[in-house]
């Protein structure tokens, strides 16, 4: 037990505490989810947050699943079951999560360019912004994508 107490002890002296500010938004219908949050991240200058929670309803969205190189286009009517990802004026990872009138779920990788992902009714999101924190991008060889550099 004294291990394991010292063994989480040092991780957490190694890995120190930022300060969180948090920010509720919310925005309406026909308004488009990614490029507000964009504008949002712009105009308050936040090099690093994390979305916390969000709800609502799309129109529509563009998606890409899990392993494929193109983004799909989804139309309807979809509630917002998760938005997930690291966000910052320096690039962003954003997932979601969609379930249709039959709760039949969909989800991938949002895009946050070229994305009409139009609201229906409402998206209420909560952004946690870590003050002492920069989320950067940086090319990953591995598979080729700008992945999260923390500084």
């Amino acid at each position: 037990m004294i291990i394991i107490f010292a063994l989480l002890l040092a991780i957490i002296q190694s890995h120190p505490v930022s300060q969180i500010r948090s920010h509720s938004l919310r925005f309406h219908p026909n308004q488009n989810i990614v490029k507000e949050l964009q504008l949002y991240i712009e105009i308050n200058q936040i090099k690093a947050a994390s979305i916390s929670t969000c709800v609502g309803s799309l129109l529509k969205c563009s998606i890409r699943f899990a392993n494929q190189p193109e983004f799909k286009e989804i139309n309807g009517h979809f509630e917002i079951v998760s938005l997930v990802g690291t966000i910052s004026v320096y690039g962003q990872h954003v997932h979601i999560s969609l379930s249709d009138s039959e709760g039949k779920m969909i989800g991938g990788h949002l895009p946050f360019y070229d994305n009409e992902c139009i609201i229906y009714t409402t998206a209420e999101i909560v952004l946690l912004e870590h003050l002492e924190t920069i989320y950067a991008r940086k090319l990953d060889p591995t598979y080729g994508y700008q992945e999260l550099y923390i500084i």
